[in-house]
């Protein structure tokens, strides 16, 4: 599931349509048909029922339909199955920021979207999920620094949109942790920076919230490294996910091996560090900035 991003060509599937493609997937070897047989039943290539099964394309109704038949599905169950391939392939709500939504990130927000634990590790901006309206206008305004004004609102429209998903009722567990370095690069200006500090200590304090600031004192670590951000999902037919960018290119990485090393890292970052010193690292941060 790795893909750089001059490669995402194909509009990101929704956690749902993920979770549909992996029962196909099980159904499938439940029933004792190999890739060619579910091939044969729809006459495509063996490629197409794979892309079917990892979710890189959308679920044609009578294609799903036709395979459980195939895989000796009960009517019921077919109908039931047609119905939420059906809402699945609608698109997500970020497909509406798709003129400034680049390809290779909307995989991101559908994971995101979907999550029921996030944890991130962020070397130089504040995470996307917790910046403020003027901090991102600053962030993204250097990121892109050929768009338009009307662009720079649209993409700071998509990211205040990202972060009302730590407001719904079953709130994914977010917990970060950042470098020392990126409270001391200054976004905007001080008020700025004043303010942004100000959201990292409110959000701090709710329960599903956990921030880690490692200071500069730890020295090297087996972080230091590329931002990434590590996917946990409550349905069991999802597996962990990981996604880290360099300036070029974008993965996501499910191989349980690259998933494990970069749990290990988050959790051996946040040993360093400990939610009371975090807390008064803001602080004093805040008041260098008044």
């Amino acid at each position: 599931m790795s893909e750089a991003r001059s490669g995402a060509g194909t509009s990101a599937p929704t956690v749902l349509r993920m979770i549909l493609g992996r029962r196909l997937h099980d159904m499938r070897q439940s029933a004792g048909a190999s890739l060619a047989d579910a091939a044969r039943a729809l006459r495509v290539t063996p490629l197409t029922i794979r892309r079917l099964e990892k979710a890189e394309v959308a679920l044609k109704p009578l294609y799903v339909e036709k395979l459980l038949q195939t895989y000796g599905t009960g009517q019921q169950e077919i109908d039931e199955f047609v119905a939420l391939a059906e809402q699945a392939n609608k698109p997500g709500w970020w497909h509406a920021y798709r003129d400034v939504l680049p390809n290779w990130f909307t995989a991101y927000v559908s994971l995101e979207t979907g999550a029921g634990t996030l944890r991130t590790y962020e070397p130089h901006y504040v995470t996307g999920l917790l910046q403020t309206p003027a901090y991102a206008r600053g962030v993204l305004g250097g990121g892109f620094p050929n768009g338009s004004d009307e662009e720079l609102e649209r993409r700071v429209g998509l990211r205040l949109r990202r972060q009302s998903l730590l407001e719904r009722e079953n709130a994914p567990t977010l917990w970060v942790v950042m470098e020392e370095a990126v409270l001391h690069r200054v976004v905007g200006g001080p008020d700025v920076m004043r303010e942004q500090i100000d959201r990292l200590l409110e959000a701090s304090e709710l329960e599903h919230v956990s921030i880690d600031i490692l200071p500069f004192a730890v020295g090297a670590h087996v972080g230091a490294c590329a931002p990434f951000t590590y996917f946990r999902f409550e349905e069991p037919e999802l597996p962990d996910v990981v996604y880290s960018e360099i300036l070029s290119a974008s993965m996501y990485l499910d191989e349980r091996a690259d998933v494990v090393a970069h749990l290990e890292a988050h959790n051996r970052m946040s040993l360093l560090t400990s939610t009371r010193a975090s807390k008064a690292l803001l602080n004093r941060m805040r008041k260098e900035y008044s």
